[in-house]
């Protein structure tokens, strides 16, 4: 062990380097890049909307929607909704499009890291 704790076998760390370099490891990447880097320039954009119209537009912002109700609180409660909504889709997404494959991917990896345990102890591990 080292300073920082135990240290990974070297075959291990080889195993785990050429998990990264696969397809598949970068196709689970990909498939989350996808995502987020579209849906957070949005969310960000839109966040950056509210406030630039709150503090450029106050009058715009202080106009009535209904009763008491203002285009500010209409737009805050919009930023709500939105994180919620992101979520949800945020959610959605891994579960049809990533977690299956990232999953796989584990296993894998696990199995060969177990078998390259089991291959140093001399099969005794269990």
């Amino acid at each position: 062990t080292g300073p920082g704790g135990p240290r990974p076998a070297p075959g291990v760390a080889e195993i785990y380097l050429e998990v990264h370099r696969s397809e598949a490891f970068r196709e689970v990447r990909r498939r989350y890049r996808r995502f987020v880097v579209p849906a957070a320039l949005a969310f960000l954009l839109w966040y950056l909307a509210y406030v630039v119209a709150a503090t450029t537009a106050p009058g715009l912002m202080a106009r009535p929607v209904a009763g008491a109700v203002n285009v500010a609180m209409v737009a805050g409660l919009g930023q709500f909704l939105t994180t919620f909504l992101l979520t949800w889709a945020y959610a959605r997404h891994a579960r049809l499009r990533r977690d299956r494959a990232a999953l796989d991917l584990r296993w894998s990896t696990q199995e060969l890291t177990r078998g390259l345990t089991e291959q140093r102890s001399g099969g005794s591990e269990r």
